[in-house]
């Protein structure tokens, strides 16, 4: 039996190629098990992080809950003082008014500004205003806090 017997090369080739793609098969099969195994860690890893996120973020919206809660009943106390006269809204004027009836200074103020008490409607305006603005710069500054303790989380 020579080796350039056409049947024993056939078979020294045949034994490099199963070897080449057994090794390659069985390369191909640890590798993407290794790649599931990381995935799964990173997966894991990404859903503790995600976890975390979310209890920051519920509890920014708690803080800011409680927050706008407060300041809502400040503000219903507000309407309510101004609404029975107990608590006036008055700005001060260039000049002094003419009329009595509008023309206030309040008490203990002996500054000698003029001021004009503003009517019903107007306070009610004002206090709406102001209140929606307090609301929204507590709603902003609630949301750079979450973000920036988020972005310090990863």
């Amino acid at each position: 039996m020579s080796l350039f017997n056409p049947w024993v090369l056939l078979g020294i080739l045949m034994a490099v190629l199963g070897a080449f793609s057994g090794g390659y098969f069985k390369g191909s099969h640890d590798e993407n098990v290794r790649q599931q195994v990381e995935i799964a860690t990173l997966n894991a890893k990404a859903r503790e992080t995600e976890q975390n996120m979310a209890n920051v973020a519920n509890t920014y919206a708690e803080t800011l809950r409680k927050s706008q809660n407060a300041a809502r009943t400040k503000e219903t106390k507000l309407r309510a003082d101004v609404a029975s006269g107990a608590l006036r809204l008055s700005i001060p004027t260039q000049s002094p008014v003419c009329s009595t009836s509008t023309a206030t200074s309040p008490a203990g103020d002996n500054s000698g500004e003029a001021r004009t008490e503003l009517s019903g409607q107007i306070s009610e305006a004002l206090i709406a205003i102001a209140s929606e603005g307090d609301s929204a710069i507590r709603k902003l500054n609630q949301c750079i806090q979450t973000y920036e303790t988020l972005k310090g989380t990863k």
